[in-house]
């Protein structure tokens, strides 16, 4: 066991190696490539699925390194597409009771800590990650990645007040979401400018820039904008009216927080809503309850 530990500290690579190597020789499984130790037993095999090409012995070629299912330093032709420290926008491949694993481009999965994820991460959900090498030198890659992301920004610029622009979300806060853009800017979604208030990490969205800040940050909604967001908060009611049979238990009178968990908007854009139905004639209300002017079998 002593003599094995010595092997293994004289190795020169580690799993998460992107390393060009020399061909030592060819066999039947494949390639073995020089790990420079001098020793012939600790030659790493680059099986012929791996490769995407011919090899002969004296070729020098670039491979991704990492450990097989028996612990073994394997090579791989497939090179991912991060490297230490660099950000990305990946693929959750699965998640088990120890953590998640996703797709970096490589011939393996990498781990991602149960310590290192934000939010329910489920299998094919796309999130932001960094790689980086846990204490025992493999790679892994975490979603804390909100110092990264400020500094991969740039400053808003070639955009207004009111251009839509689309991102995706990399971290979530009481108040709020933050967005990174398709450009590269850092944008603010504030809870109450979501519908429903919810999205998720990864989540990709599209919405309206509604102040830039001097810093070159944006403020975000996705909601509709008063002219069109009380067109579609009046459908979503009369919707909902002939849903229940023509009448509800809420009207002006009726309480915020009822009306946010209910409708998911603000009272006054609620009474907007109704209003707007009233002037149409569509709606009237008498004693807290709402009803449509003509019952849903009359339509």
């Amino acid at each position: 066991m002593i003599e094995k530990n010595k092997q293994q500290s004289a190795l020169k690579y580690k799993p998460g190696d992107v390393v060009t190597l020399k061909v030592a020789r060819v066999g039947e499984m494949g390639a073995f490539l020089d790990a420079g130790t001098g020793n012939t037993s600790d030659d790493i095999l680059l099986h012929k699925l791996q490769q995407t090409e011919e090899l002969k012995e004296g070729d020098k070629v670039k491979v991704y390194l990492y450990l097989d299912p028996n612990k073994r330093l394997t090579a791989s032709m497939k090179l991912p597409k991060m490297r230490e420290g660099q950000l990305g926008y990946v693929k959750v491949l699965s998640v088990t009771r120890d953590g998640g694993f996703v797709d970096i481009g490589a011939e393996r999965g990498v781990f991602l800590p149960y310590s290192q994820m934000r939010g329910h991460v489920s299998p094919n959900q796309l999130v932001w990650v960094k790689l980086y090498r846990d204490k025992s030198g493999r790679p892994a890659v975490t979603m804390r990645v909100e110092e990264d992301m400020q500094k991969a920004s740039k400053p808003a610029e070639g955009v207004k007040v009111g251009d839509n622009v689309t991102g995706t979300v990399y971290n979530i806060l009481p108040d709020g979401f933050f967005i990174f853009t398709t450009q590269r800017f850092i944008a603010f979604l504030h809870r109450s400018e979501v519908p429903g208030g919810r999205l998720d990490f990864g989540q990709e969205i599209t919405c309206r820039i509604t102040f830039i800040r001097e810093d070159g940050r944006l403020n975000c909604s996705m909601r509709l904008q008063k002219e069109n967001a009380l067109v579609a908060d009046a459908e979503e009611i009369y919707n909902f009216l002939v849903k229940r049979g023509g009448k509800m238990p809420y009207c002006d009178s009726t309480p915020l927080e009822i009306i946010k968990q209910k409708f998911g908007i603000s009272k006054a854009a609620f009474k907007r809503a109704l209003g707007h139905l009233m002037k149409q004639g569509k709606i009237r209300q008498d004693d807290g309850w709402t009803y449509l002017t003509e019952s849903p079998e009359q339509k």
